[in-house]
């Protein structure tokens, strides 16, 4: 089987990520070239694991190619890699101690949208959140190189308010989709059903909901948010580009919050000039004063 080089394999997915349109993108332009090059590499893996999922090719079957990605991420920590992304991922598990069951359990989240659309409690929805949200926290921070085990707090709790505040952004597209990842307890809480939801029927049992949510959202970001201030000055410098991230994502929410909940209008989004702003206002920040977590 011919494979390619890993420069050839890292352009691959630089462009890859180039192309996405991603916000994580402006973020990563603030790394020094290796950690850059990990991380448009990170992020190409978890987009076509992902895209497995959400949009296999025609005729093809999501959980065998999972379990391909499974394979080929087994063949990166072997040294025998046959893609372009996992070809990538091996020259760069020479620098950054990245485990592979962080990797697998990434895959793992993105498998359980194959067969679970609904979940009763938050204490059910946990667990996805934190395997496609915060596991790539954890793996981040392996590129980040932080010292603190306290870090791992920050990633998961991150990743968490990272992961609701998508599902917050998406509820009714997700719904289109038949996957309604917020609780059913919380719908029933305050009186507003899926099928209300799938009928695009505004109400004030709705907004209720929505301010519910985006509460709980918000208070992951600020959890996030006290552990990076206990953190030593050199991991929270290492940590500005999830800091960027966080004001990012912060942001949608904020946007989502005071336009009263549009969960029927187009999806809410920050403009490129915005993510670029909020990128380079941080990270200057951080060069000359102890970095401080935007306000939410």
């Amino acid at each position: 089987m011919t494979t390619i080089s890993p420069t050839d394999a890292q352009e691959f997915c630089t462009t890859y990520t180039k192309e996405s349109g991603s916000n994580f993108y402006y973020s990563f332009l603030f790394l020094p070239r290796p950690r850059r090059e990990a991380m448009y590499t990170i992020y190409a893996l978890c987009r076509m694991v992902d895209n497995a999922v959400d949009d296999p090719p025609p005729g093809g079957k999501p959980l065998e190619i999972l379990n391909t990605w499974r394979q080929e991420v087994s063949a990166a920590y072997k040294g025998a890699p046959t893609l372009p992304v996992t070809i990538s991922l091996a020259a760069h598990l020479k620098e950054f101690d990245i485990p592979e069951k962080l990797i697998q359990e990434l895959i793992t989240g993105m498998e359980m949208d194959l067969t679970i659309n609904r979940y009763a409690t938050f204490s059910d929805l946990y667990p996805y959140c934190y395997r496609v949200a915060s596991v790539v926290g954890l793996i981040c921070l392996k590129v980040f190189k932080t010292k603190s085990p306290k870090a791992e707090d920050y990633a998961v709790n991150l990743g968490i308010a990272f992961q609701l505040t998508n599902m917050l952004r998406d509820l009714y597209s997700d719904a289109q989709e038949n996957r309604i990842y917020l609780p059913q307890v919380d719908f029933q809480r305050f009186g507003y059903s899926v099928e209300s939801l799938l009928n695009k029927e505004t109400s004030p049992a709705l907004i209720e909901f929505m301010k519910f949510e985006c509460a709980r959202a918000r208070s992951y970001y600020q959890q996030a948010h006290d552990i990076l201030q206990t953190l030593p000055v050199s991991d929270q410098k290492a940590l500005v580009v999830a800091e960027i991230m966080r004001g990012v994502y912060s942001t949608i929410l904020q946007k989502i919050e005071a336009k009263n909940y549009p969960v029927f209008g187009p999806r809410t989004r920050v403009s490129s000039f915005h993510r670029l702003s909020i990128a380079s206002g941080i990270w200057f920040r951080s060069l000359f004063t102890r970095p401080v977590a935007p306000s939410m």
